[in-house]
C-alpha cells in the first residue's frame, strides 16, 4: 500500500527538523505511542496501541532514521508486530521551506499482514490518513509551545 502526502507546519525548516528527530518530541506526537526508547545510533525501540476498526492491539517494534540530510530529507524504516499482526513502512520525509514556515511531505510503501490486513485496504488507508494528521497536528502544536 502506498501513502502519500503533506502538512504545512507553521514553523521554521530547523526547528521542524529537530522535533522530527527528537524522540521526546515524537513520542508526545505519534497516536498510541507508549514507548519510544533510543537504541544507539539512529534506531529506536517502540512500543504502539493501535486500534483499526475492531483490530487492536499493542505493536512492538524498531524504527530506524537513515539517509540524513540535514534540514532537507530522511528516511525513516519501521516494523513492527503484535496481536493484529505486522506492519512494515519504508517512508522517504522531505522538508521544504514555504512562506510562513515549512512543508513536510512523506512517501511511504506500507505492507500489512494478519489479523490487520483483513480489515481492508480502503479502511488501513483512511485510518492511516487519520494517524498523520493527528500526528502533524500534534507536532504543530508542540512546536508552537
Amino acid at each position: 500500500m502506498k501513502l502519500e502526502g503533506s502538512h504545512d507546519v507553521p514553523a521554521p525548516r530547523q526547528k521542524v527538523w529537530d522535533a522530527f528527530l527528537d524522540p521526546r518530541q515524537l513520542k508526545k506526537a505519534i497516536p498510541g505511542c507508549e514507548k519510544l526508547e533510543p537504541l544507539g545510533g539512529d534506531a529506536f525501540k517502540a512500543t504502539l496501541k493501535v486500534g483499526v476498526a475492531a483490530v487492536k492491539g499493542t505493536f512492538e517494534g524498531k524504527v530506524r532514521l537513515s539517509e540524513q540530510k540535514p534540514i532537507e530529507s530522511y528516511r525513516l524504516a519501521a516494523e513492527g508486530s503484535g496481536g493484529p499482526g505486522f506492519v512494515k513502512a519504508d517512508t522517504l520525509i522531505t522538508l521544504s521551506e514555504i512562506e510562513g514556515g515549512t512543508r513536510v511531505a512523506y512517501s511511504a510503501d506500507v505492507q500489512v499482514g494478519g489479523l490487520i490486513a483483513g480489515v481492508g485496504q480502503r479502511m488501513l488507508g483512511g485510518v492511516s490518513k487519520m494517524m498523520a494528521d493527528q500526528f502533524f497536528g500534534k507536532m504543530t502544536e508542540l512546536l508552537r509551545s
